[in-house]
């Protein structure tokens, strides 16, 4: 196979993906056809054993938990509790309770660990108290969107937990990689909002001054989302859990908040498992449909055909990287984050392994990028998720407006984190020795 029939095989499945096809369907659809034309009939006597697999790896079973965790910190409310409080604490700063709204969406997605769930759920809370506020709105759908971003990244991430189970790294070790960006972005974002507001005012409400016996006493609303992030990460880190079993953890702690909260009834746990098996069913289909595509592409030796022509071009692994930055930015421009990972992670990761580049650390970079495909049009999730919570209905251009500048702080930091790779593996080394 040459690196021509690589290109024809991608550019169809593109194709296929441009006219609305579902994308597992398309996996499916390649991985068969392709794998029946290079080896016949007898390529289904390995897909089988493949498929059933996948389908019990130990790794995935964290995902629908820990997308049980988001639903039940959402559901109960919780979530308008946490908002509140960062509000008495970063109200009073340049820009408002635009701080609020990425305070709280980096909270929030240290228990959700979805994008769209933070965006939707902080979203919902924010907007009523940015709108009486008269903030200007593409300042506030702007910063929600880029802050609902943050939950890919920040652990407990389900987009980290599928990088390690296409790529066979350690969620462990991904998890404690994605803390520093995390928190380093979260500042990057806020550092802009108070720039922005102090070059530029926007006439942004500063919130009233209250005694700090009242901020202090409002802090217990955030013992839930500490708690569960410091469960999850704290038993993977003393070797107590395994991913899945610190998220049946987490899930367990979280019962009893909800409980405490006076939340607890069959109706709220049928929503919750309803929403959980919904969202879980779409990303293990598009998972195992991957892996059927991933054998076709294993047997037909595609991977060394890419890695053999990337080291024909003779670029070093920081050029690698940023010719994959521009790949990545069109690419998010059509595909939403869990379409490019199923995708492009089976055939870049062996790339990028045998440039010498650390598969972990590019498990962040991966998911930074999907971050930015996220806020990019025309096919940003964020932006629609953003904009379909606002009670007036404004213009669309207001939320890509208000998000252009955040995604060009996502691409300097991702520059940064190509320069200085220490930022995500410094915590995964120091924690390892």
């Amino acid at each position: 196979m040459s690196i021509l029939d690589v290109f024809v095989g991608f550019s169809i499945m593109m194709g296929m993906l441009l006219v609305g096809l579902p994308v597992a369907t398309v996996m499916v659809a390649m991985g068969v056809a392709g794998g029946m034309i290079l080896y016949g009939p007898a390529l289904l006597k390995s897909m089988g054993p493949v498929l059933w697999g996948t389908s019990n790896e130990p790794v995935l079973t964290a995902i629908p938990l820990f997308i049980l965790l988001g639903e039940l910190l959402l559901r109960s409310g919780l979530a308008d509790r946490m908002y509140t409080t960062l509000a008495l604490w970063l109200g009073r700063l340049p820009g408002g309770l635009l701080h609020t709204n990425v305070g709280c969406c980096s909270l929030f997605a240290a228990t959700s660990g979805s994008s769209v769930a933070t965006a939707a759920t902080v979203g919902t809370v924010a907007l009523p108290a940015l709108t009486e506020r008269r903030y200007r709105p593409s300042r506030s759908l702007g910063s929600l969107a880029a802050g609902g971003t943050l939950g890919i990244l920040i652990p407990p991430s389900v987009n980290l937990l599928v990088y390690g189970s296409l790529a066979s790294v350690s969620v462990g070790q991904l998890f404690l990689a994605g803390i520093i960006p995390g928190i380093l972005l979260t500042l990057g974002f806020m550092l802009f909002i108070a720039v922005q507001d102090i070059l530029s005012p926007g006439g942004e409400f500063r919130e009233e001054d209250v005694p700090l016996q009242v901020k202090l006493q409002s802090l217990r609303h955030l013992v839930p989302a500490g708690t569960v992030f410091l469960i999850v990460m704290g038993s993977i880190y003393f070797g107590i859990a395994t991913p899945t079993e610190s998220a049946a953890l987490a899930v367990i702690v979280a019962l009893g908040f909800v409980w405490a909260e006076g939340k607890l009834s069959i109706e709220f746990l049928d929503l919750c498992f309803r929403m959980t098996a919904k969202t879980t069913g779409m990303i293990l289909l598009i998972i195992v449909a991957a892996f059927t595509l991933n054998l076709t592409l294993a047997l037909g030796g595609i991977t060394q055909v890419m890695s053999l022509w990337v080291e024909s071009l003779g670029l070093t692994p920081v050029e690698l990287l940023f010719v994959l930055v521009g790949f990545y930015l069109v690419l998010g421009m059509f595909m939403d984050v869990l379409s490019m990972q199923v995708l492009t992670i089976p055939i870049v990761v062996p790339i990028v392994v045998s440039a010498g580049i650390d598969p972990v650390w590019f498990g962040i970079f991966v998911v930074l990028m999907c971050e930015l495909g996220m806020i990019t049009p025309p096919v940003g999730m964020n932006l629609y998720v953003v904009h379909g919570v606002r009670s007036d209905k404004g213009p669309f251009m207001d939320v890509v407006t208000g998000a252009i500048p955040y995604a060009l702080i996502m691409l300097l930091f991702t520059s940064a984190l190509i320069l200085w790779p220490a930022i995500a593996t410094w915590l995964p080394e120091a924690v390892g020795q």
